[in-house]
């Protein structure tokens, strides 16, 4: 991790500022910039926790950030230590114990037993800008606190990340949601995490979300969700310009628009519009991208050398066609619009469920954008499987979305999510 100190900027000074907030320090504002507010803040935290106060975020703090970052602890059972006792001690709850902790014996605790104890805070931060580390951290917390859950990897990037999968439920039924297509879109990641973390949390304690029963919906399906498809592009635009990697100065070099980067860049860290790279009308698209003179790398807009030409799409359709979705939805950024079909190849109850999205979030609906669009994973979906496809822009303004749009946006998709797995 960086070492962050007084100046430092960037989405690791956020995750600290919101961690410190989220468990009673003074912090103003999480704004990225490590102030004399916040400098004071890593100073108290220091002192409460045995660290040498010099309000520098260095190793030895971050060691214990990470704990709690993370969301748990492990713990050795001590002489008369109960569960209800460790669970006040940590502020959680007992069922959260006893769910991180599958077959544990409340009443057989023995001394030196580990157990996991996960703290009373959330994993998934909200009011932060996402980079693939921490959503990385996020995913680890998530599977100690919730073993039910399954982790995999669909694929990986062009610089070699993890393309994590999340799968909720057992069912027969498929489905599937996917996020960060495009870089500047990452606001699309938290949206997605939350819900898994939500949804995780209702199905430990056989509760509700939104008032739909949650272990029900884990009994007949299984929600396959890929929270971010572009993590190079993720990390080039919310660790700009501070970049210590020389790959992304060099993919920096590309944005030539005289623009901030973060405005601008969708593609991937080749320049290559991941979500026009995929075998559906890619050739037309392909035409557009000439008349509009794009003929190589760009920030945006170049569908790239050949269909499914970048790791990341070919990671995207390979898991895909490895599973049985009946549904699936494309997350995007721009005019809470639901965008569904393709080519009038989709079957005819897409439209429908398209109004029912529409109706629970407020979104209208369009068979297409005013735009001819193709060659997106969406379209490649309905092209290939003939089965319900659906983009979904989220939010309004210039991109990235501020965070601050995320509680709307949440509420507005929260239903969605959970009615894509039933209907």
């Amino acid at each position: 991790m960086e070492i962050l100190r007084l100046g430092s900027t960037g989405p690791n000074v956020k995750l600290i500022q919101s961690l410190l907030r989220q468990i009673g320090y003074n912090i103003e504002a999480v704004d990225g910039v490590f102030g004399n507010n916040t400098r004071q803040a890593v100073a108290s935290f220091q002192r409460n926790n045995g660290l040498t106060s010099d309000g520098i975020v260095g190793p030895a703090t971050w060691a214990v950030f990470d704990r709690l970052l993370l969301g748990y602890d492990t713990y050795v059972v001590r002489p008369g230590d109960s569960l209800y006792n460790i669970a006040r001690r940590y502020y959680t709850t007992l069922n959260a114990i006893l769910t991180a902790n599958p077959g544990i014996n409340p009443s057989a605790l023995r001394i030196g037993q580990q157990i996991i104890v996960p703290y009373g805070i959330d994993v998934v931060f909200t009011d932060i800008d996402y980079t693939y580390e921490i959503l990385e951290r996020q995913i680890r917390g998530l599977r100690v606190r919730y073993p039910f859950i399954e982790i995999g990897v669909a694929g990986k990037s062009v610089l070699g990340k993890n393309l994590y999968y999340i799968r909720l439920g057992r069912g027969t039924k498929q489905v599937s949601y996917n996020a960060s297509h495009h870089a500047n879109e990452w606001i699309t990641t938290p949206l997605l995490m939350k819900f898994v973390e939500n949804f995780s949390r209702a199905y430990s304690v056989g509760g509700f979300l939104g008032g739909y029963n949650v272990p029900d919906i884990w009994r007949q399906t299984s929600i396959y969700i890929v929270p971010m498809v572009n993590p190079d592009g993720v990390d080039l635009v919310n660790y700009w310009p501070n970049y210590t990697n020389p790959a992304y100065v060099e993919a920096a070099r590309i944005n030539t628009t005289g623009r901030p980067l973060p405005s601008v860049w969708k593609a991937n860290i080749r320049g290559v519009d991941i979500n026009l790279n995929y075998p559906a009308e890619w050739e037309k698209e392909k035409e557009l991208e000439i008349e509009a003179g794009i003929t190589g790398p760009a920030p945006r807009d170049y569908g790239g050398p050949a269909p499914l030409s970048e790791p990341e799409s070919n990671a995207m359709v390979n898991f895909t066609r490895n599973r049985n979705f009946r549904l699936v939805i494309a997350y995007h950024t721009q005019g809470e619009v639901i965008y569904y079909g393709f080519q009038n190849l989709e079957p005819p109850e897409t439209q429908t469920i398209a109004q029912l999205f529409a109706r629970v979030s407020g979104y209208a609906i369009s068979n297409n954008p005013a735009e001819a669009s193709y060659a997106g994973y969406k379209d490649w979906f309905v092209q290939d499987f003939r089965r319900p496809g659906f983009t979904i822009e989220v939010g309004r303004g210039v991109n990235p979305i501020p965070v601050t749009q995320f509680p709307t946006i949440y509420r507005q998709n929260e239903e969605i999510l959970i009615l894509g797995a039933l209907v």
